[in-house]
């Protein structure tokens, strides 16, 4: 686990149960408080950033591509006999005879 920054307070986690209302006020200043549990790094609190990109939104790329006919998307790769081996069918035909 990742050392913790000796220049961010480190607070342990039942201490942060306790006073998570003023940490919380602490890193609304803009402060990254370290959580620790036995002494190790488990955690950061830290502001969220106004300057955060927006949620990524689809469709950017809509009609650059073009229509893609069915039959690149439908046409089967295997011929029947190939599919009917994955499937087993001919597992359960040689068994009948």
């Amino acid at each position: 686990m990742a050392e913790a920054d000796p220049r961010k307070p480190v607070v342990n986690v039942h201490d942060a149960k306790t006073h998570l209302s003023k940490l919380l006020d602490r890193v609304l200043a803009g402060e990254e408080i370290i959580l620790a549990k036995a002494g190790k790094p488990y955690a950061k609190l830290v502001p969220i950033s106004d300057d955060a990109p927006p949620p990524r939104q689809g469709g950017q790329l809509k009609g650059l591509v073009g229509e893609i006919p069915d039959s690149v998307w439908f046409d089967p790769l295997y011929s029947k006999e190939e599919l009917d081996a994955f499937a087993g069918e001919h597992l359960l035909s040689d068994r009948s005879a």
